[in-house]
């Protein structure tokens, strides 16, 4: 079974390794961001139903980009021409949703990116520093923790909309 497949409270009580521990709680915050969103239609996904702006797509969109950020750009280093860092963007950029933004698009895009960041934690130390030069003073394990604070953030902002929408919970 994948880690991503495992009920968390199964899996906290004991794990085999810290690595497992911080991949398995990651890769759950990650299904349920994409639970809340599957199954919902492009024009409800675009809905910020909240007095926040933040709608369920928006926030996948964010989360896509930053989990290649993170994972390719930070720790392992890989630098994409024409993308950040080169070109600075403010976060509220990466929540915007053009007319050709679609669910399937980006669930598609956020599990590509997924299954790369998988590739670059498996290759590597939790002691190993990022690549990326300002964040040459962190680790992985310190990705892998922000990056576990950050979805689930989201996860709850995606479950609060997807509510908002359409009554799921859960």
């Amino acid at each position: 079974m994948a880690a991503h497949d495992v009920n968390p409270h199964e899996f906290n009580r004991s794990p085999a390794s810290e690595r497992e521990a911080l991949t398995a709680f990651l890769d759950k915050q990650r299904d349920i961001l994409v639970r809340k969103i599957e199954g919902v239609t492009d024009e409800d996904a675009r809905r910020a139903p909240t007095e926040s702006a933040l709608s369920l797509l928006g926030i996948l969109k964010h989360c896509a980009i930053w989990e290649g950020r993170w994972f390719q750009a930070v720790v392992a280093g890989r630098m994409v021409p024409g993308e950040w860092p080169e070109v600075k963007s403010r976060n509220p950029e990466t929540f915007a949703l053009g007319p050709d933004d679609t669910v399937l698009h980006w669930l598609a895009y956020y599990r590509d990116q997924v299954t790369e960041s998988r590739r670059i934690v498996a290759d590597r130390d939790l002691d190993e520093p990022c690549a990326y030069a300002r964040y040459s003073d962190t680790n992985l394990r310190w990705v892998l923790l922000h990056h576990i604070e950050e979805v689930a953030r989201h996860a709850g902002h995606a479950d609060i909309i997807r509510e908002t929408i359409d009554g799921s919970t859960g």
